[in-house]
């Protein structure tokens, strides 16, 4: 499956539009002893502050990539904002969102002495998109867009609804995430009758599959039926299988050590988002995003999303 990929690569020029819809976020992870508890004063072990979100991840991994996207991660005022803005400067990013008022959300992480992790969540300016924001992005036909499942189960999820359904000619490629479950029957009909792409891991899958009433084997086949809508299931170190119409594939997973799992099925997403730009098969872009989740988790941190260069060298006898 793997024959040519490094020769391929070569070949991973933008011909079709690209924007990226979504969040960024900060990310405070710490050690603590115990979790908190009613009236309790405890002391936490900071291990560091970084910078996260669905979206940012897929923008850091097409920039390193070589595909040029319309980023569009809105960014407010406030101290969140002002790292995110710095860090965004830094990858030599730029969002043409900018929020008046209001600052980026925040995520408290908690890291038990076994590795249990909580996380508490501060929603910010991501997930209060107006149409003025919408009305600014350059989405012409025959572009590729993506969306969150977290932005879409939001407040805002409406809106981002009915301005999708009012987009000609576009591919959507969806990824909902650990929010698949909490979208409303009427919403998720709503988002796949504009047939996007989507892509689930194994466990999303299993919430796919319950909600249409099948086992998972029979998810493809019924995703199908009810949805006509390309389908991706990630499998980690097992590959990724895809669905399209009557076709479907196994796409083998590159070897990797894993050190840091954080931003592999984003960094997934953004490889393939490249292929698909560049007028790839399904089926070879699927393969390009495995190639730069297997990188990611092979690295430290959730932006660490290798260049086109990196990739020909790691894969250059393949």
């Amino acid at each position: 499956m793997n024959s040519g990929f490094a020769h391929q690569l070569e070949t991973l020029h933008a011909t079709r539009p690209l924007t990226v819809l979504g969040a960024a976020v900060i990310d405070v992870i710490a050690d603590a002893w115990a979790l908190p508890w009613s009236g309790c004063d405890i002391e936490l072990k900071q291990q560091g502050v970084n910078i996260g979100g669905c979206a940012l991840n897929i923008a850091i991994a097409l920039q390193r990539l070589g595909i040029t996207a319309q980023n569009a991660l809105p960014v407010g005022h406030g101290v969140w904002a002002d790292i995110i803005r710095n860090a965004m400067a830094k990858q030599s990013l730029h969002s043409v969102v900018e929020a008046e008022t209001g600052d980026n959300g925040w995520c408290l992480a908690l890291v038990e002495p076994d590795g249990e992790r909580t996380f508490m969540s501060f929603s910010g300016v991501e997930n209060q998109w107006q149409p003025a924001w919408l009305a600014k992005l350059d989405v012409p036909p025959g572009s590729l867009v993506y969306l969150s499942g977290y932005q879409l189960v939001s407040p805002c999820g409406e809106l981002l609804t009915s301005w999708l359904e009012g987009l000609p000619d576009v591919t959507a490629f969806i990824d909902f995430g650990p929010r698949l479950a909490d979208i409303s029957d009427a919403l998720m009909a709503r988002i796949m009758a504009c047939h996007p792409i989507v892509s689930l891991n194994r466990q999303e899958a299993r919430v796919a599959a319950g909600r249409l009433g099948v086992a998972e084997e029979q998810l493809g086949e019924a995703w199908q039926q009810r949805f006509a809508s390309a389908l991706i299931v990630r499998h980690d170190k097992e590959g990724a299988t895809w669905y399209d119409g009557t076709e479907s594939g196994y796409v083998p997973a590159f070897q990797a050590t894993v050190v840091d799992t954080i931003g592999a099925g984003d960094s997934h997403a953004g490889g393939t988002l490249a292929g698909l730009a560049a007028g790839w098969t399904l089926a070879d872009s699927v393969r390009l995003g495995n190639a730069v989740a297997a990188w990611v988790v092979s690295h430290r941190g959730g932006d660490c999303a290798p260049t086109r260069e990196a990739l020909l060298l790691t894969h250059k006898d393949v």
